[in-house]
């Protein structure tokens, strides 16, 4: 994996290669959240709908959980915002918590699911 960049002039517009870089580092941060039900990152698990970083270093993020009835509804989308709030560079983050499409296990990819036996 190449090193991490912490030279990004968020003082100014980003351009294309520097969002590109400044949103692997918020998905990086964000894979160090797992759900405590399943032992996968919230990322790998799909219950990341959309990511996007605009030339300005603000991040836009819209998740999902597994269910409404998540026991972790109201902690999981915090720690997720603040895991991408910590990513140097990252001027602000607006998370919206979706439920369209709802998820379903067909959103963890093939590989994850054979490890967690679910194939």
């Amino acid at each position: 994996m190449p090193e991490r960049i912490d030279s990004i002039d968020t003082s100014k517009k980003l351009n294309t290669i520097e969002r590109s870089i400044l949103e692997s580092e918020v998905i990086e941060g964000i894979r160090q959240v797992y759900d405590p039900e399943i032992p996968v990152n919230v990322y790998d698990l799909g219950l990341i709908y959309g990511l996007e970083v605009d030339e300005d270093a603000n991040v836009s993020i819209k998740m999902t959980l597994t269910s409404p009835a998540c026991p972790v509804a109201e902690s999981l989308p915090l720690e997720v915002k603040d895991r991408a709030e910590q990513v140097s560079g990252v001027k602000s983050v607006d998370l919206e918590l979706v439920w369209d499409p709802p998820f379903s296990i067909d959103r963890i990819p093939e590989h994850i699911r054979l490890d967690l036996g679910l194939l």
